[in-house]
């Protein structure tokens, strides 16, 4: 495929049909999606390949925490998961809220699971002392998260980035043997997407970027 093609067709893929994603080209994924970028090329990010279905199984009960939360925010009008805004339900009310499938279902159909992990003595976090959440420090890993989905679009296959799990990490890090000091960035269901989606809507290029400053014109043939 052209680059562009793929760029502008990489949806977020959560079904999947029951063609298998053979060692070969998740292989040959992976071998193109190492050339992302990280800081210094430290190259601190880890790949767990997993098709064994009980550890999905575990990997799908560990998510739901963090997806029940979701779903109650959701349902109350609120950005999920937001550092700035605490929740508004009780713990009770989060406990008894229902996991939506959508969470859990690709991580037990996908024809395999990925979960990247990154080693946070080789990151740099320049916004540490900020009076804010970090984020800097996702610049070593995720361009190597979104590399593998471009790869896999290119293969014929799709899937979605879900950070649900983060959540229970610790848990996580006992399930698959996950050592200190590295920290779980992701998990991707990868497989044959039941539907290819061939558009995608997003922001126009005037709505996205603005000329010099913040508050600046907007940037673009619509601005």
């Amino acid at each position: 495929m052209e680059l562009y093609d793929v760029m502008r067709t990489t949806a977020a893929v959560r079904t999947f049909t029951d063609d298998p994603l053979p060692d070969d080209v998740l292989e040959r994924i992976l071998d193109n999606a190492r050339f992302a970028p990280s800081g210094g090329n430290r190259q601190g990010a880890h790949v767990i390949v997993v098709r064994d279905q009980v550890t999905r199984q575990a990997l799908a009960e560990l998510t739901s925490t963090g997806a029940r939360r979701y779903a109650a925010q959701l349902a109350s009008g609120e950005s999920p998961w937001n550092p700035l805004h605490p929740p508004s339900a009780s713990p009770a009310e989060i406990a008894a809220t229902e996991v939506p499938s959508q969470f859990t279902a690709p991580l037990h159909h996908a024809a395999a699971v990925l979960v990247i992990c990154v080693n946070l003595e080789v990151v740099a976090a320049l916004d540490q002392n900020l009076d804010r959440i970090g984020v800097i420090s996702g610049a070593s890993v995720y361009p190597l998260v979104w590399n593998i989905l471009l790869a896999a679009r290119n293969e014929g296959y799709g899937g979605t980035i879900t950070t649900m799990v983060v959540a229970e990490e610790p848990k996580v890090r006992d399930l698959l043997g996950v050592p200190p000091p590295y920290a779980v960035a992701a998990v991707l269901p990868l497989g044959k997407p039941r539907k290819q989606v061939t558009k995608l809507k997003r922001q126009s290029v005037a709505e996205l970027a603005t000329l010099e400053r913040f508050d600046g014109e907007p940037f673009g043939a619509q601005g």
